[in-house]
C-alpha cells in the first residue's frame, strides 16, 4: 500500500525549518479558518475552534469511505494545526506574547488542493450531522498566500518565543528587511505572526515543543 501523502515531509521547507531564521517566499495555499479572540489556553472559543477545525478536516479525509469522496482525492495525513496572531491595535510584539487575553486569532489547518468549496460545505452539513452541538459555520475555506516571510523552528515553551523572534528580527535587519506584520496584501488579507504546531501540548513536556514561527517581511526602504 503506498505511503499517505504527509505535507510536512512533502514540504518541509514550509514545516521543518532549522532552528536558525531563514528566508522562505510561501505559496498560495487553501485552508479552513476560524477567527476568534481570548487566552488560547482558557478561552472555550478557542477550545470549539480547535474541535471544528478538526472535525471537518477528518470529515474529509475520510470522505473515501463514503460514496462523496471527492474528484482528485488521494490518501493524505491531515496537516498540524496552525495559528495567526495579533491584537487589536494590530501593534505585534514579542513582550506582548506574555498578554494571551488580548490575542485576536485565527486557527487553521491546511485542505488539499481537491477541497473546493462544494467539498468544504458537504463537510460543514456532515459534521453538523455528527456533532450538532459544534457551531460550523463559524468555519470557512480560504487561500492565503503570505509571500516572502522569515521563519525559523522554535523547541520550547510557548512563552519562550520572544527570544527566537528576537533571532528573526536582528536576521531579518541583516539581511536588508523589515517586518511586514499587519501590511495589507493586494488580496485584502492582513500579514500576521504565524505559528505552525508540530507538537500536542497534552503529549508532550513544554521544553520539548516544536513550534515553526513565521513573520512576514519587505525590503528596508532606502
Amino acid at each position: 500500500m503506498a505511503d499517505k501523502f504527509d505535507f510536512k515531509k512533502e514540504y518541509k521547507d514550509l514545516y521543518l525549518p532549522k532552528q536558525k531564521p531563514v528566508l522562505i517566499d510561501v505559496p498560495a495555499m487553501n485552508f479552513i479558518m476560524i477567527d476568534g479572540a481570548g487566552d488560547p489556553n482558557t478561552a472555550e472559543e478557542y477550545q470549539e475552534a480547535i474541535e471544528i477545525l478538526y472535525g471537518l478536516s477528518f470529515t474529509i479525509k475520510m470522505s473515501k469511505m463514503s460514496d462523496q469522496q471527492p474528484a482528485g482525492y488521494f490518501d493524505y495525513v491531515v496537516p498540524p494545526l496552525e495559528g495567526l496572531w495579533w491584537f487589536k491595535d494590530d501593534d505585534f510584539d514579542g513582550i506582548k506574547l506574555m498578554d494571551k487575553s488580548k490575542f485576536l486569532w485565527t486557527s487553521i489547518i491546511r485542505q488539499p488542493e481537491f477541497v473546493t468549496e462544494d467539498v468544504f460545505t458537504w463537510a460543514v452539513a456532515e459534521l453538523k450531522k455528527k456533532k450538532p452541538h459544534l457551531d460550523a459555520a463559524k468555519a470557512r475555506l480560504e487561500s492565503l498566500t503570505e509571500g516572502l516571510c522569515v521563519q525559523m523552528m522554535h523547541i520550547g515553551p510557548y512563552d519562550n518565543e520572544p527570544a527566537s523572534i528576537a533571532q528573526m528580527e536582528q536576521f531579518m535587519i541583516e539581511q536588508g528587511y523589515t517586518n511586514a506584520i499587519s501590511d495589507t496584501l493586494p488580496s485584502g488579507q492582513i500579514r500576521r505572526h504565524h505559528e505552525i504546531y508540530l507538537g500536542d501540548p497534552r503529549k508532550t513536556v513544554p521544553a520539548k515543543l516544536k513550534t515553526v514561527i513565521r513573520h512576514p517581511i519587505k525590503k528596508m526602504s532606502a
